[in-house]
């Protein structure tokens, strides 16, 4: 009885990965991903028997980079304020060396919603309770603004998530190469911690 090799099937995860980023789910093909990992499709149907569960395959190893650093920052012991900051520096560093993570993570959630059901049970997945319960305290004690904590992580998420996911569209307007955008994105982190901050802090 043949046995899988665990560097064999990183390779196809690999090579998935790159067929699933330029076709999408739907527009990518097992015979192109067999020809991307230089083995037969044969081989590649007997790690993987269909396109869905080398997706989810693919999709789960995306999704699992990113988790658990969200889950990390949203739950360490540091104030409201440097958890922003930390957030922000934390994700923008995380996606400047994953910079095809956000488009391939949301359009794949926009496309099947119900992928978020399997992802939510996998360990790692971010817990927001901790930082609700933080926001809702230091609303309650008069040190931040009104505001609700789900509102603050959706800006939070919105003001990092959307310039890599318009990174052509930035570059196109402002006319700017990688390496100004890389800087710009640099700039970003102490940009996005003021507004947030500078939002909600209570001025004496």
């Amino acid at each position: 009885m043949k046995t899988k090799d665990e560097n064999t099937e990183d390779h196809i995860l690999n090579a998935a990965e790159n067929v699933f980023q330029r076709k999408g789910m739907d527009g990518a093909r097992m015979q192109e991903i067999a020809d991307e990992a230089g083995i037969n499709k044969a081989m590649l149907h007997y790690y993987y028997r269909s396109k869905r569960f080398l997706f989810e395959a693919v999709f789960t190893k995306a999704f699992s980079l990113i988790a658990p650093e969200i889950n990390r920052v949203l739950n360490e012991d540091t104030g409201l304020f440097q958890k922003i900051e930390n957030f922000t520096h934390s994700y923008i560093t995380f996606m400047q060396k994953h910079p095809y993570l956000p488009n391939f993570v949301i359009q794949e959630l926009n496309r099947d919603a119900d992928f978020i059901k399997v992802l939510q049970a996998k360990k790692g997945f971010p817990d927001f309770r901790k930082f609700q319960a933080q926001v809702e305290k230091e609303v309650q004690d008069g040190t931040i603004k009104p505001i609700k904590a789900e509102q603050l992580f959706i800006h939070l998420l919105s003001l990092n998530i959307f310039p890599f996911l318009a990174a052509p569209l930035i570059k196109g307007f402002l006319k700017i190469d990688d390496s100004e955008y890389k800087h710009l994105m640099e700039e970003r982190k102490e940009e996005i911690t003021g507004i947030l901050i500078n939002y909600i802090q209570v001025k004496e």
